[in-house]
């Protein structure tokens, strides 16, 4: 390690992850412990956590009860490959998780992230139609402004141009469906907007016609825009995607890695929005982000025409060193335990109300042209300034987190998603702060 007296020369070894390196170097943000709902700086303030980590530690930091599990199991064992090998409770996570999802989902495969979950899923779907005597379903469709991690795959069917640009042809054959929301329309909604959600699904009837359904394998959507800044498709938007999917046999991916284990008050959007997919991906929450960890359900069908398409030996040629890692495993069955125990759920759902009532104060607050509110996830857009997107956001960011709040920032808009035990008085400070914020930046 460099020795000099410049701080940065410590730091200048870490390439950190979507981060302006050369600013964050300048000026650090720290953190040394958490706890909770909060974080400890390495300066010692306290900075409540409203973006939950990165969506992820819905059951605050450090909770007892995962820390505990992670520590036994570590003690017990270590490691244990995936391939031709496993162990015990690898098997009980799969059923605690199944008996969550429609109950034709039923199916997990283990990853360590949601962007290997989103590349395992695409694989599946591709497979299975080569199985499945229709290899020529090859086309993958997103869509505008979708976030599916950061894999080749991923950043393929994604739809958030600085993750693709720099990266160049990707994957071969994919389209995207419009961005379904409108600001000229949308803009303060309280949930689901009431646009005909014909208006942005058109798209996907004229690309079945141009391509013709026996050359698409899959449409992949996040159920709730997350990463983009958190909107919210119409009423029935997902139903009728569902419909038109199915009509053609086009598998239908929903990307869940934000949405499942509550934020939206259920196990997952599937059961929310009372629509099933053929597969789901998952990550994040499964296990509170203790320990990388992702996965994905698929249909008894998808499962079954590989087992049964497979005359010996392996199935499905995928998977990882660490998929089903013990540490992980024990992790998530502990989070789930405690999602269980303690009505997680169910406190989020007494929490929405309160909390988009919280949300929608704002409206009239400077620079913020617009308020969008879902479950426990909230997003502001943030007016620019001088033409330069994200320069007054980022403003909005730095501000929150010098009152202290963690939030998040991408593009012109501000993402809010308050760790899910929070109570409505552990909530109000939220609001005074992006209030306070909004009237101190420039």
């Amino acid at each position: 390690m460099n020795q000099k007296d410049n701080k940065n020369d410590h730091m200048a070894a870490y390439w950190m992850p979507f981060t302006p390196n050369r600013t964050f170097k300048e000026s650090p943000r720290l953190y040394n412990r958490a706890k909770g709902l909060y974080y400890e700086t390495s300066d010692g303030r306290q900075v409540l956590d409203a973006f939950s980590g990165l969506w992820c530690s819905n059951l605050g930091h450090c909770h007892p009860k995962i820390t505990e599990a992670i520590q036994d199991q570590a003690a017990e064992l270590d490691y244990a490959t995936a391939f031709n090998f496993s162990h015990e409770k690898a098997f009980d996570l799969a059923n605690i998780i199944a008996e969550q999802f429609p109950e034709t989902l039923d199916h997990v495969f283990f990853t360590n992230s949601g962007s290997e979950a989103v590349d395992t899923a695409l694989k599946m779907a591709l497979a299975y139609h080569r199985i499945n005597g229709e290899g020529t379903r090859t086309r993958l469709i997103g869509r505008v402004n979708g976030y599916h991690g950061v894999g080749f795959g991923g950043i393929s069917v994604g739809g958030m141009v600085n993750n693709r640009k720099f990266f160049g042809g990707l994957l071969t054959g994919v389209d995207h469906l419009p961005f379904p929301y409108d600001a000229a329309e949308d803009a303060f909604t309280r949930g689901e907007p009431d646009t005909d959600p014909m208006k942005y699904l058109k798209e996907l009837e004229q690309l079945i016609t141009l391509h013709d359904a026996s050359t698409i394998a899959a449409v992949i959507v996040e159920p709730m825009i997350g990463s983009a800044g958190m909107f919210v498709p119409p009423k029935g938007y997902l139903k009728k995607l569902r419909e038109i999917t199915e009509k053609h046999g086009i598998l239908l991916i929903f990307d869940e890695v934000i949405t499942a284990f509550g934020r939206l008050g259920e196990a997952n959007a599937a059961t929310y929005f009372g629509v099933t997919p053929d597969i789901c991906t998952m990550a994040k929450a499964i296990n509170n982000a203790a320990v990388p960890m992702g996965g994905v359900i698929a249909s008894k069908k998808i499962y079954d025409t590989f087992l049964d398409g497979t005359k010996a030996g392996i199935e499905f040629f995928h998977g990882y060193t660490y998929s089903a890692h013990p540490l992980a495993v024990a992790a998530a069955i502990a989070a789930q335990c405690i999602y269980k125990e303690e009505g997680i759920y169910e406190r989020v759902r007494n929490n929405i109300k309160f909390f988009e009532d919280g949300m929608h104060s704002l409206k009239g607050e400077p620079f913020i042209t617009d308020i969008r509110n879902f479950g426990l996830a909230a997003g502001l857009t943030i007016e620019q300034r001088d033409g330069v997107i994200g320069a007054r956001s980022h403003d909005f960011f730095l501000k929150a987190y010098e009152h202290g709040i963690n939030i998040r920032t991408n593009g012109d808009t501000i993402a809010i998603a308050p760790i899910l035990t929070s109570s409505k008085q552990e909530l109000e400070p939220i609001f005074d702060i992006l209030k306070k914020t909004a009237n101190d930046i420039q």
